[in-house]
């Protein structure tokens, strides 16, 4: 009996470190959201319905000037996830899989797997590829390297069914329609997959997790229940107007290909189609992280989850008539990004951060170490202190065909852009904050030395 107890005592000790170290590992809520920009409520937009977001945004750090490093799905995820420039890790479109071109490595689920978390993801945290192919799929949710678990998700039959709805590019685009659908939240995918994130919480208890949660709207096609459409009555939005004067555009900055050809021909009420829908699914995927924070609170884990509320990266909605991503303006390389949890002292900041400091940011709250080689820096003085001071700079870059490039910084005044063709501009955020008036002619020397920033970046991260 004497040695059964001791050795019962002896497992007791051996178990209990584990058990105190795992409720001392704080959890990772990262939900991305997909085609997101930041003209949410908590961003100033008040005709937009963003009630959940707002309440995560008036108990965090609302970051207002966060920049993506490629501002198209895959190539953003790609960076993000890794922590590192498209340069480094070579997918610059929605084609290319990370792991055939970087087979090993690490993002920071994986890192944190790799130490005793529980990692899943839910929807769309990588880019979503294959198609009906089940193990080609796994390889584009990056399944088992980062994730324990991982699943996707589709509309039920009920939510296919429209109750109104059309196609706004008279065929020539495919995701270019709307549609207000039958059926309720969990007939659409962002639905299942907020109720997924909450199964999965419910299950996991104590133990410490990541989940991402990857919610799928506003990106196109604009569908979603009737009742978020119901949100936006007619005469509650108003369409943006590119004003008089503005300097056109160079050629490959925006308006390229079939897509500009069929936003030319938008009417007006084809337009504010396009905007309603876009924000109805705005208000429907607001929803679901309102129903997912609510299951976070109702389960006490509030208190030690770390809450990463990011979109993937801009979108225009009219801005340069155009209707899409894929631009160096501010418009589709800014996105929003909201922290909140444990440590993060509430408010808002205009310093200049860009989303390869995801990472370090993550592996400092967690207490692992980021990788070697991975250029972000922590977000926590800001998230300690938002008046601390951000970047000197954010980089951000499309590639186009032909082997077509180009750059863009933008710094706390200026957005400078280089093209591969030779094409130039430079906007001045100080009196033109739309980025209408190309100055470039006007300011050399500013061209100049932002010119040899961009330079010192690329030859920094040239593989």
């Amino acid at each position: 009996m004497k040695s059964t107890g001791l050795q019962l005592l002896f497992v007791a000790l051996l178990l209990l470190p584990q058990s105190l170290l795992a409720a001392e590992k704080p959890n990772v809520l990262f939900i991305a959201v997909d085609d997101l920009r930041d003209t949410l409520g908590c961003y100033g937009n008040a005709a937009v319905k963003t009630p959940n977001i707002d309440r995560l945004g008036s108990r965090g750090v609302v970051f207002e000037r966060a920049y993506v490093q490629y501002p198209v799905c895959n190539a953003s995820r790609s960076s993000f996830l890794t922590g590192l420039y498209p340069d480094q890790t070579g997918v610059t479109d929605n084609r290319t899989l990370l792991r055939d071109v970087l087979p090993d490595v690490e993002t920071f689920p994986q890192r944190l797997k790799g130490n005793g978390w529980h990692s899943a993801a839910f929807g769309k945290i990588f880019h979503l590829g294959g198609g009906r192919n089940a193990s080609l799929q796994a390889r584009w949710m990056d399944l088992p390297r980062s994730w324990h678990t991982a699943q996707a998700f589709k509309a039920t039959p009920l939510g296919t069914r429209k109750r109104a709805g059309r196609d706004l590019s008279g065929g020539k685009l495919k995701w270019c329609h709307w549609g207000a659908m039958e059926g309720d939240d969990d007939d659409q995918p962002d639905g299942q997959i907020a109720s997924a994130v909450i199964a999965e919480m419910e299950r996991l208890g104590d133990q410490p997790w990541i989940i991402g949660c990857g919610f799928m709207k506003p990106h196109d096609p604009f569908v979603a229940p009737q009742k978020y459409f119901d949100l936006y009555p007619e005469g509650s939005l108003d369409l943006f107007r590119d004003p008089d004067g503005q300097t056109p555009a160079p050629p490959l900055a925006v308006g390229f290909g079939l897509f500009g050809e069929v936003f030319d021909k938008f009417t007006d009420a084809e337009r504010m189609e396009f905007l309603r829908a876009y924000y109805a699914c705005t208000s429907f995927m607001d929803a679901q992280v309102g129903r997912v924070l609510g299951a976070l609170d109702r389960l006490g884990l509030r208190e030690r989850t770390l809450v990463i509320f990011v979109g993937d990266h801009g979108y225009h909605l009219g801005e340069r008539s155009w209707w899409n991503k894929n631009t160096l303006f501010d418009r589709s390389c800014r996105a929003p990004l909201i922290i909140a949890g444990p440590g993060v002292a509430p408010g808002r900041t205009a310093g200049l951060v860009e989303f390869v400091d995801l990472f370090p940011t993550i592996a400092e709250h967690c207490g692992v170490a980021t990788p070697v080689g991975r250029p972000g820096v922590s977000l926590w003085p800001q998230l300690k202190d938002a008046v601390a001071p951000g970047r000197e700079s954010a980089w951000t870059i499309v590639v186009r065909g032909n082997n077509q490039r180009g750059d863009s910084l933008r710094t706390d005044r200026w957005r400078l852009t280089h093209w591969s063709d030779g094409a130039i501009e430079l906007y001045d955020h100080a009196s033109d904050p739309q980025e209408t008036r190309n100055v470039a002619t006007r300011h050399p020397d500013v061209v100049e030395r932002l010119t040899a920033e961009i330079n010192r970046r690329r030859s920094e991260t040239r593989k």
